[in-house]
């Protein structure tokens, strides 16, 4: 399912508009992903939880050319999926 798929069923099962539908599921995306920049982290109960998880810099290799590079150090989104979800994802 993708952002727009979610938009049209949300708008068909709640009886609203495509542009009501992407305004909600556009301030809900908004609101996680300011949460994260600022650090915070996104639970939502039963589906699983968004954390930024620090990466140290280290050594890599540019793969086409095999020169060695340093990586900088970064900050990148983590989720992890929740109990509930795990259990109907392998239960399906």
């Amino acid at each position: 399912m993708n952002k727009s798929q979610l938009i049209e069923r949300i708008a068909k099962e709640e009886g609203i508009t495509i542009k009501n539908a992407a305004n909600v599921v556009n301030v809900v995306f908004d609101s996680m992903a300011d949460s994260l920049a600022k650090g915070d982290r996104v639970e939502i109960r039963g589906f699983g939880s968004f954390k930024v998880k620090s990466y140290n810099s280290y050594q890599g290799r540019n793969p086409k050319t095999g020169e060695i590079i340093k990586v900088r150090e970064k900050k990148l989104p983590y989720f992890k999926v929740g109990k509930e979800m795990k259990e109907r994802v392998d239960s399906e």
